[in-house]
């Protein structure tokens, strides 16, 4: 298109984008109308898409970061023939597609946004698997708000796309000055944004976003740019084209006040209708497919003494080689989390991601909307940092698995700020998540290789110390499954843990069994979903349970199996929940437990004083 059809084109997408907040009562009118001339291009000239085949591993990939601008989003797809005047209509209500913030219930979306800061890492990811995994030779485009630029997980999205060179990348900022309450920080300092980028070896183009010559030149440009990712930094004015609202105050999310008279004022509906232009044919397969070979996993003896973390890695590897989707992202402690050794086999499908936890769980996402399966590890403590990536990573309806090591306090002398202690509750709470928590090395491969085909966020919790190996390497370990350990008809109380608490109820049944007092000893390594069968079935059969975790009180193992009886089902008559209630210190992981009162010595003292409680 040339410059006039674009200017028409951009001011239907401003007419549509006043025209379905209106009709829906809400929505950000104004964020949407200052970036139009923008989109109006990229759609028209740059854009390369087929709307017919949106798994087309050719497409390019378009991602509103600035979710919130969804009416320009859905207006382009009406006007690129994707949906319809009656669909486009239904926008914010109730069993919509078009939701407030664009989510993949839309088949074009490949990620949620609306959580600012998370749609320039995502696009980083997937330009990552473009240019290491290939061949589609698509291309990424982001458009952000000037606002969200001021978010962390920015920042490290652009450190990590510079030094990466991923030309294939693209970022329009859309610098409309305001932001929800009042002005940015920037405001309209086009070049405070771009020195910042330059610094982290982007190349930049700063033009008025509403000069539409101007905007073609500069997507032209970035097109044309090897070796760097490219940021369009656009001077817009929010509310463009309607002077009841144009760069004013206080109109951010907020349809217009007379809708009629700005469609008037903006010249009047369109109908304008794009044809996008297809990618070209892939001569060659897609990404993220490979080899699909039985999984030849490690196999341990009984009675070995291995850490779960070993495990893990070796497994990861294993899964590698049989799986060519397989991806490894890790937070710059591969030698810790053992990832290195699928990084040693398969270098070509590592990522290291450094010290940036929002990177590394937004580029998983990223690339499993390409595809690929990622496993992204780094301590357990550290990805508290990136819970608003998997919040959304949820609401994305990403497939992806994330690993945390260094798990409780059994990691000893590194002291609290290492110990991870809240990521079974954190996890647990992520909307259609699966959280496993093994206890050796078998069960740990075993689950490994199971995560793979999972849907949702999957978290698999490991360790840092050696545990005893107690399963067999043919044992089955089922997702929403458990292990009994210890069982006679005469048990007095049972025991439930997960990771290394199972090897200190093991000892506190034997000290007990040795006193006479028989008890059933649980692995819980299954923690959500819950097996709520063998739960009640010990609950019923001994009428004490007895959670050890090592892990916070709140929102862990012993949460999970109290929501057992949420329902009303019988619940025991007595239910003691053993965990971290103390703020560790350091000290070997010995004294840690025993300080936390999880070890086998507090355990079965605490068991002998129920015991006599109930004699009373």
């Amino acid at each position: 298109m040339n410059s006039e059809q674009l200017t028409e084109l951009a001011q239907q997408l401003r007419v549509d984008s006043v025209r379905v907040a209106d009709a829906a009562g809400s929505g950000h009118p104004t964020s949407s109308m200052s970036a139009a001339d923008l989109m109006a291009d990229l759609l028209a000239n740059h854009l390369r898409y087929d709307f017919d085949r949106p798994d087309h591993p050719g497409n390019d990939r378009l991602i509103f970061s600035k979710g919130h601008a969804s009416p320009l989003l859905y207006s382009m797809y009406l006007a690129a023939g994707a949906i319809d005047e009656k669909e486009f209509l239904t926008y914010r209500t109730l069993g919509s597609r078009l939701e407030g913030h664009p989510t993949p219930r839309l088949p074009w979306v490949d990620v949620a946004t609306g959580s600012l800061g998370q749609g320039l890492p995502e696009g980083v990811g997937m330009a990552l698997a473009g240019q290491r995994l290939g061949p589609a030779p698509f291309r990424v485009w982001v458009l952000c708000g000037d606002s969200e630029m001021a978010e962390g997980s920015i920042w490290e999205a652009a450190e990590h796309a510079g030094d990466q060179h991923l030309d294939s990348l693209t970022l329009v900022i859309d610098v409309n000055r305001l932001g929800q309450r009042g002005p940015t920080r920037h405001q309209r300092d086009l070049d405070a944004y771009g020195r910042r980028l330059r610094a982290f070896g982007w190349h930049t183009v700063e033009i008025d976003g509403h000069d539409m010559d101007a905007v073609d030149a500069a997507f032209n440009e970035a097109r044309s740019t090897s070796g760097r990712p490219t940021a369009i930094i656009a001077g817009t004015r929010k509310g463009r084209g309607v002077a009841a609202v144009e760069d004013r105050e206080g109109m951010h999310g907020k349809p217009l006040p007379d809708a009629e008279s700005a469609i008037e004022e903006l010249g009047g509906r369109r109908s304008i209708r794009v044809r996008v232009a297809k990618p070209e044919p892939l001569a060659t397969p897609a990404p993220g497919g490979g080899h699909n070979a039985a999984v030849d996993l490690p196999r341990y003896d009984l009675g070995d003494s291995v850490a779960t973390r070993d495990a893990y890695g070796k497994a990861l590897a294993a899964l590698g080689t049989a799986r060519g989707d397989v991806v490894v992202l890790d937070g710059e402690v591969s030698d810790s989390t053992r990832s290195e050794f699928f990084a040693k086999e398969h270098p070509e499908r590592f990522f290291e991601c450094y010290i940036a936890e929002q990177q590394m769980v937004a580029a998983a996402v990223g690339m499993q909307a390409l595809g690929h399966v990622p496993y992204a590890s780094t301590f357990a403590a550290f990805l508290t940092r990136a819970h608003d990536f998997l919040r959304m990573a949820a609401v994305s309806r990403a497939s992806i698995n994330v690993v945390g090591s260094h798990a409780g306090v059994a990691i000893g002398p590194d002291g609290p700020s290492q110990m991870g202690l809240e990521d079974l509750a954190m996890f647990r709470a992520v909307h259609g998540s699966t959280v496993l928590h093994p206890c050796d090395a078998n069960q740990t491969a075993r689950l490994v290789a199971a995560m793979h085909a999972l849907p949702g966020v999957r978290y698999l919790r490991t360790l840092r110390g050696k545990t005893p190996v107690i399963y067999g390497p043919d044992e089955e370990f089922p997702v929403g499954g458990s292990k009994v350990l210890r069982r006679s008809d005469a048990d007095r109380a049972t025991l439930i843990a997960a990771g290394t608490t199972v090897h200190e109820c093991l000892k506190a049944a034997d000290l007990l069994a040795q006193e006479g007092i028989p008890v059933r000893v649980v692995d819980l390594y299954s923690v959500k979903p819950v097996d709520e069968r063998t739960i009640q079935t010990a609950a019923s059969d001994t009428d004490c349970l007895i959670t050890v975790e090592d892990h916070h009180p709140e929102g862990g193992i012993g949460d999970a199996v109290a929501e057992v009886f949420s329902d009303g089902r019988p619940a025991p008559k007595r239910f003691v929940r053993l965990a971290v209630r103390n703020m560790p210190g350091s000290a070997t992981p010995e004294e840690e437990l025993r300080a936390a009162g999880i070890d086998a010595e507090s355990i079965a003292a605490g068991l002998r004083l129920l015991m006599e409680q109930a004699v009373r």
